[in-house]
């Protein structure tokens, strides 16, 4: 409670610093003030190091992996989802799966692959293996800041679905991708099957899409049978945080369950049967709350989590140089899926550029970072990790109005 106290007392300070002076957008807007303040702190350090040691215990008291992961992940994508245009999604379905399948193993290998180069020319020897495994965790685009910063932002609405879309959907199958080749650097190479991984994959990815109907049909149910809002906001709420806790004991993607269950509860067919008008209002009104507490609460913890990082030169150098490769790596994923439905459904131009920079990393890159064991190379991974989530939020978050703006100069009419 401590602990919470002191981050709920931060976030609104820091929120009102920058609404004051800075007037950034919301998140990254806390996040900038965040970093600021822990910068501060580290300089103030260098004098007397007993409020830096205050910072380093409070951050390293909380578990950044399971409040993100365990916590505030399956609430956050609930109410990403719940407001999604499942008309507009459905038709948009087949290059949204493309993207959040076909785009996030490419890139994974890309990434991995420009990783390792890189590393050995900076005379830096690591494992293949732990260079996918940083591919896994930074080539899914963070639902979490994607969202916040695209309600901002002038993207055109048939592009805003298949960016929102993928990245509902590609976080899990990031997830599924960085737990499996977890196993595969843990067991070894030679000890994990095809097999393996397949039924890995099955059970991770169609478990959490068959729980997620099942939690949105029981849901839709539910809330048929009564007309009272209060309760049924309370079994929102349950559906989110005991579908989650069940599909985490039944080995199944939480992430995506929460995803497919926030879509059909949010969907206006269901929305209609189920709610009364007022009923609507208030679980909206709630899942807005949710929705904008946990994130700000989550950009001032990334924020904060630079007092316990290991700075390293080196390892700030393979961050700073890494950031080009994942943008490299980011738009030549997209390709392969754009070019192949681009003739059957109709693109706004610029698409793969808008969604390379549009598409932004966030808190669950750090959080499965962290996740690392200590006989991983965690500091060299969570380093560079963090300094590409960092740019990705603060410079292609801030700029990526600005590029939508004067790319449409450059097409009238168009993007």
């Amino acid at each position: 409670m401590h602990i919470a106290t002191i981050l709920v007392v931060l976030t609104a300070g820091f929120g009102w610093i920058n609404a004051r002076f800075f007037k950034l957008p919301f998140t990254i807007g806390l996040m900038v003030v965040s970093m600021v303040f822990s910068g501060l702190v580290m300089a103030v350090g260098a004098i007397d190091l007993s409020l830096l040691r205050y910072e380093q215990q409070l951050v390293s008291a909380i578990d950044f992996h399971e409040v993100l992961m365990d916590g505030m992940l399956s609430m956050l994508l609930f109410a990403g989802a719940l407001h999604v245009d499942f008309g507009k999604l459905k038709h948009n379905a087949l290059p949204i799966l493309a993207f959040a399948t076909v785009g996030v193993l490419t890139s994974t290998v890309i990434v991995a692959t420009l990783f390792y180069a890189l590393l050995q020319w900076l005379g830096q020897d690591l494992d293949y293996i732990y260079c996918l495994l940083f591919g896994a965790l930074i080539s899914p685009t963070d639902p979490i800041a994607s969202l916040g910063i695209l309600k901002k932002v002038g993207v055109p609405k048939r592009l805003e679905i298949k960016i929102v879309g993928e990245s509902l959907f590609n976080d899990g199958i990031g997830v599924v991708v960085f737990l499996t080749l977890v196993q595969v650097a843990q067991l070894g190479v030679g000890e994990v099957t095809a097999a393996t991984i397949g039924g890995l994959v099955l059970e991770e990815v169609g478990g959490g899409v068959l729980l997620g109907v099942a939690l949105g049909w029981g849901g839709y149910r539910l809330l048929l049978a009564i007309d009272d809002y209060e309760v049924e906001i309370m079994i929102t709420l349950a559906l989110v945080l005991g579908g989650y806790a069940l599909a985490s004991a039944l080995h199944f993607s939480g992430p995506l369950a929460m995803v497919v269950a926030g879509l059909l509860i949010g969907n206006d067919h269901f929305r209609q049967e189920s709610m009364s008008e007022q009923t609507q209002r208030y679980v909206d009104a709630f899942w807005e709350i949710v929705d904008v507490l946990l994130n700000a609460l989550l950009f001032v913890l990334i924020g904060l989590e630079i007092v316990v990082l290991q700075f390293e030169g080196s390892y700030l150098v393979a961050g700073l140089l890494t950031i080009p490769l994942v943008l490299l790596a980011r738009i030549l994923s997209l390709g392969l899926p754009i070019a192949f439905f681009r003739r059957r459904l109709e693109f706004e131009p610029n698409t793969g550029l808008i969604m390379t920079w549009g598409g932004l990393r966030g808190g669950i890159s750090i959080a499965l970072a962290l996740s690392l064991t200590g006989d991983m190379p965690r500091d060299l991974i969570l380093g560079v990790t963090y300094a590409v989530v960092a740019f990705s939020i603060v410079v292609q978050g801030l700029t990526i109005e600005p590029l939508i703006e004067r790319l449409r100069g450059r097409n009238p009419g168009g993007t």
